[in-house]
């Protein structure tokens, strides 16, 4: 095995993950995927990881073959974090989506004072279910090694106190070493969460859409990571 490789690059095909590259339980959604509509037929090259960093080269069939040497990815450092306010319809989906893609290592939703979204324990239970999922699908899609964490709705007290945790709102500074940020709701941060005791980053000197908020913090975030 050899560690600290690159990222699959696409150069060997498609990417699909299973619980244990030793083990290559490739789901029934996943090997439909690869055969109707990527059009995988046996033989072509594609890549499988673990979404823990691991990853191999191989080539397709009911088993697939090993071709290449198995890679270990380390876990991006810092760890990074955006925070977003529940939204309406398919948008948190495309927020846990795109974040994905950008390499945020974990997507709280949580309800803030003037959300109107609010999902009751069993709504909640289900979304989380749905944006795991979405996360994993991105993970494919995008080839990262790692797949993000997405917790669990919490509230504001939840987010507020989470290490290196920003605010999102105008008139704030830039980022300098915070590794989470906090996007509010459409309705924007109440008094009492703006006077909470932590900086507050701009992201923009307009006013942002919730969603396109929540994605420019993952840009933010990943580009002071990258530099």
């Amino acid at each position: 095995m050899s560690t600290g490789d690159p990222l699959p690059d696409g150069s060997h095909g498609p990417h699909v993950l299973v619980d244990d590259l030793d083990v290559l339980d490739i789901c029934a959604d996943d090997r439909h995927h690869l055969d109707r509509v990527l059009r995988v037929r046996d033989g072509d090259p594609l890549t499988i990881g673990d979404g823990r960093g691991g990853w191999q080269p191989f080539h397709w069939g009911s088993m697939p073959t090993p071709v290449g040497e198995r890679c270990q990815v380390a876990p991006p450092a810092p760890r990074l974090g955006v925070a977003f306010a529940l939204i309406k319809g398919g948008r948190p989906e495309l927020v846990v989506q795109k974040l994905t893609e950008l390499g945020v290592d974990d997507i709280w939703p949580f309800v803030a004072a003037r959300s109107v979204v609010r999902w009751d324990a069993s709504k909640a239970a289900r979304n989380a279910e749905r944006l795991s999922r979405v996360a994993r699908e991105a993970v494919m899609q995008c080839r990262r090694a790692w797949i993000p964490t997405v917790h669990d709705v919490t509230d504001f007290a939840g987010v507020v106190e989470l290490g290196g945790a920003a605010m999102a709102d105008i008139g704030g500074a830039p980022v300098n070493g915070q590794t989470t940020l906090l996007i509010g709701p459409e309705g924007g941060w109440d008094d009492d969460e703006r006077g909470a005791s932590i900086p507050r980053i701009a992201l923009s000197d307009a006013v942002l859409r919730a969603e396109t908020a929540a994605i420019c913090a993952g840009v933010v975030l990943v580009a002071s990571r990258s530099h």
